[in-house]
């Protein structure tokens, strides 16, 4: 019987994983979220820490497997593995991130105090937020994919973005989920709690209202090129000169726009290669035609052994920004030489490119600068918060043909509207494959060019300035709180077992 009842609670344990995933995008189920912690906080609740950290590592598996299964075309379809060392590498690759959700549980039930169900409804959450701090911040330069924030981009509580950012939301929504518990598990005080839930939530919707930042010029007419090229196609030596006369025709097609952007590294060459006779030329008519061009491509230094990830203006103000936030496995290898051993046996070659400096200085277009962020990078809101203040913008370039037609385009664009709606700021993204968008300052999709499609998406934005409390304050108040509480209930954790401690013996 005990043997049934612990199957039952792993079940639940992997569904739950997987109705959490469902709240984000593609799938869009929103509500889910809280849900979904709801019930891994109960499968939680009166079991021992060794218990909570398998059911937690049960969730994440269910939670991750689904949510990060694009892991298996990049490496398969794209890095030339076979399927068993792509399917074997995927699940190593889920497996290590679902160590976090059971740390998660393991934590929160060891600082508990004895019978102490009431205070263990803020633990969950103030545990589940710093671990995906930990997860999203620190480990492996940073993983925050399907944070809980992500999935409330169309709620009430995206109204807390501007004010707290992600990671306060993410708390929001933990604590909803923990409320949700108390009110099944605590008849007596249920009116109260969904009151508090309900005002909660209502304050969200009112903040929603609220606009933090304002416009500082006329509206300008910006157009996104997306030339659909496929990974496996797109650094062949021979469709080098197609590719870049596709880019050069649809800009030649839009000189009526004032900003132009192509996508991450759409120009398949060194800077050094395609500099004197292609962006040269190309710059100057962008010039005479009052318009800004944005490219992407590496370059490399060969003398100092470097090779950058890229964005470069061109037209009548020219400069270049080195990508400084690399993607793990992708851009650079950590754990050497372990991890190039490894990878090299397998046969996977990975580009290694070297990190560009935090404070160089911003880019501009149409005489505006912006925040430019390439590809991974518009997963870290320090990056969009980093010289804010000047900014008017925000320029993203991506290349999510790595993953196919998977879910990872979507969940890459749901994280990257974050950015616009805690920054208040106009969001211009450019894919390769898609999901290219443009994304007003709350968040919300503007427009946005059909998948794996080559083609060109042009609408009108508004140059913003001013700062939300968010960009003001950055994450320090709330890391500072969540740390506050949890220091607060290790100590009247400490503090409870002394005294049961001295009452047994006496």
């Amino acid at each position: 019987m005990k043997q049934l009842t612990n199957r039952f609670w792993y079940l639940l344990s992997v569904f739950a994983g997987i109705l959490f995933t469902l709240a984000f995008a593609p799938f869009n189920f929103s509500y889910l979220a809280p849900l979904a912690l709801c019930l891994l906080f109960a499968v939680w609740q009166n079991t021992s820490p060794n218990q909570a950290l398998l059911r937690g590592y049960l969730f994440g598996l269910g939670s991750f497997g689904l949510g990060i299964s694009w892991v298996y075309i990049s490496i398969h379809d794209f890095g030339g593995s076979s399927p068993l060392i792509a399917a074997s590498l995927t699940f190593l690759f889920v497996g290590f991130w679902a160590i976090f959700p059971a740390l998660v549980g393991y934590l929160s039930v060891k600082i508990q105090p004895i019978n102490g169900r009431n205070r263990s409804y803020l633990a969950l959450p103030v545990v589940w937020m710093l671990v995906e701090y930990l997860r999203g911040k620190l480990v492996l330069n940073g993983f925050p994919w399907l944070q809980s924030a992500y999935s409330q981009l169309d709620t009430p509580l995206a109204g807390y973005i501007p004010l707290v950012g992600g990671y306060g939301t993410g708390f929001i929504v933990a604590l909803t989920a923990s409320g949700l518990l108390a009110i099944v598990q605590n008849p007596r005080c249920r009116y109260l709690l969904m009151f508090a839930l309900l005002s909660i939530w209502g304050a969200g919707r009112y903040l929603q209202s609220i606009s933090w930042t304002q416009a500082i010029g006329e509206p300008i007419q910006v157009s996104l090129l997306q030339g659909n090229i496929t990974q496996d196609q797109k650094w062949r030596p021979e469709n080098k000169l197609n590719t870049l006369q596709w880019y050069q025709a649809m800009t030649e097609a839009h000189w009526d726009s004032a900003i132009i952007v192509w996508p991450e590294t759409s120009i398949p060459a060194y800077l050094s290669d395609v500099n004197d006779w292609f962006l040269r030329p190309l710059s100057q008519a962008a010039e005479q035609h009052q318009t800004s061009i944005i490219v992407s491509l590496p370059i490399n230094n060969t003398e100092a052994n470097e090779k950058y990830n890229a964005v470069m203006s061109l037209g009548k103000q020219t400069s270049v920004y080195k990508k400084t936030h690399l993607l793990p496995f992708g851009e650079y290898l950590p754990w050497q030489p372990i991890s190039g051993l490894i990878l090299n046996n397998l046969g996977m070659r990975l580009g290694l490119f070297t990190e560009g400096s935090l404070d160089q200085p911003l880019l501009k277009a149409a005489g505006y600068p912006f925040i430019t962020t390439i590809c991974y990078e518009d997963a870290f809101d320090e990056l969009a918060l980093n010289h804010l203040s000047t900014a008017a913008f925000l320029i993203n370039v991506t290349n999510d043909g790595w993953f196919g037609q998977s879910i990872e385009p979507y969940q890459h664009l749901q994280i990257a509207r974050m950015r616009a709606l805690e920054t208040g700021r106009y969001l211009l993204r450019a894919t390769n494959t898609g999901a290219t968008a443009i994304v007003n300052p709350k968040g919300k999709i503007l427009n946005q060019a059909p998948l794996f499609e080559a083609t060109t998406l042009t609408d009108r934005i508004t140059p913003m300035q001013g700062l939300t409390p968010y960009a003001h304050l950055g994450e320090k108040p709330v890391l500072i709180l969540l740390m506050i509480l949890f220091l607060t209930l290790l100590l009247s954790d400490s503090l409870f077992s002394s005294l049961i401690k001295n009452k047994s013996e006496n």
